[in-house]
C-alpha cells in the first residue's frame, strides 16, 4: 500500500540471514553509486556486520555513514541497529570463534581423536551424498565449456577455499592446462595478468572473501567468463559468474570440511583437461 505522499511503503525487514541474502541478491543493478558500493561491500562482508560499527562498515565501503544508513532503510530496516541485531542473533550461537568451538568439543566429550575422525567421516559422507543428489549438471557442463576454451585459467580461492584453489592449480599443471593461482601473498592480486581469451575460476564460501569477489568482478568488467564455486546461488559471487556450481558441506562442531568441494573440484578439472584433449 502507498503512503499519503503516493510513495510505496518500504519493504518489511528480513527476519533471517537467508532472507537478507535473497533481498541483497535481488537489488537492481541500477542503484546509485554509493548504495551499490554499500551493497557490494556488505555482500562480501556479512560476517562483519555483527561486530562492526556504522563507521567501520562505511569506511570499508568507502562511503559516508549516511549512505550506509540509507542502505539499511533500502533493505527494510529502520536503521543499522536493527540490521546488526539480525546478524548478532543469527551468528552468535551459530558460528563461534575457533576457541569456543574447541571448548565446546571438549565439554561434550567429542574431542577425542577417534571420535573426531568418526564424526568428520560421517559429515563428509552426508556432504558427498547431498552433492550427488543436488548437482546441477547443466551448470557443470557450462563451466567445463567455458574453462576448456580459455587460453589461461585464473584460479582464486582464499581462506577456507585456498586448499581447493591450490589443488586445482596443481591438477591443471599436471594435465598441462595453462593455469595461474592467485594466492594473495603479499597483498598482490595480479589482476594485470588477466588477458582477453582467459577465464576465471573463483571459489569462496560464507563468510565470503572480499579479494576473491574483487578479482571476479574485475574479470567481469574486462569481459572474461567467470566460473563460481560457492555455497549457494544467492552468494555474492554468483552475481559475477557465468556458471555457478554450488557445493553443500555439512559441519561438525561448527567445523566445516571440504570433502564435497574437493570432489567437485577434481571432477571439474579432469573434465576440463579431457575436453581440451
Amino acid at each position: 500500500m502507498d503512503d499519503a505522499a503516493g510513495q510505496p511503503d518500504p519493504p518489511s525487514a528480513p527476519v533471517t540471514v537467508e532472507a537478507f541474502r535473497d533481498r541483497l541478491a535481488g537489488l537492481p543493478g541500477s542503484l546509485p553509486k554509493r548504495l551499490r558500493q554499500c551493497a557490494d561491500y556488505i555482500a562480501a562482508n556479512t560476517d562483519r556486520i555483527a561486530v562492526s560499527t556504522v563507521a567501520d562498515l562505511a569506511a570499508g565501503a568507502d562511503v559516508p555513514p549516511s549512505a550506509l544508513m540509507r542502505f539499511c532503510r533500502l533493505m527494510g530496516f529502520s536503521g543499522f541497529s536493527q540490521m546488526q541485531r539480525l546478524f548478532r542473533d543469527a551468528y552468535a550461537p551459530g558460528w563461534p570463534d575457533y576457541a569456543t568451538r574447541l571448548r565446546n568439543l571438549r565439554d561434550t566429550g567429542s574431542g577425542s581423536p577417534s571420535a573426531l575422525v568418526a564424526e568428520f567421516v560421517e559429515a563428509g559422507q552426508v556432504s558427498l551424498e547431498t552433492l550427488a543428489k543436488s548437482l546441477d549438471e547443466a551448470a557443470l557442463a557450462q563451466a567445463v565449456g567455458l574453462l576448456a576454451k580459455a587460453q589461461m585459467i585464473h584460479v582464486v580461492g582464499l581462506r577456507r577455499a585456498f586448499p581447493v584453489a591450490a589443488y586445482l592449480a596443481y591438477v591443471f599443471e599436471k594435465m598441462q592446462v595453462p593455469a595461474m593461482l592467485h594466492d594473495g601473498v603479499g597483498k598482490f592480486d595480479h589482476r594485470s595478468a588477466l588477458r582477453a581469451g582467459d577465464a576465471v575460476l573463483a571459489i569462496t564460501f560464507a563468510p565470503y572473501s572480499e579479494e576473491t569477489l574483487a578479482l571476479a568482478a574485475d574479470a567481469r568488467v574486462r569481459g572474461l567468463p567467470v566460473v563460481a564455486m560457492t555455497d549457494r546461488l544467492t552468494s555474492p559471487l554468483a552475481r559475477q559468474a557465468d556458471a555457478v556450481l554450488t557445493v553443500p558441506e555439512v559441519d561438525f562442531g561448527a567445523f566445516r570440511s571440504l570433502s564435497a568441494t574437493l570432489v567437485l573440484a577434481l571432477a571439474l578439472a579432469v573434465a576440463v583437461g579431457s575436453a581440451r584433449g
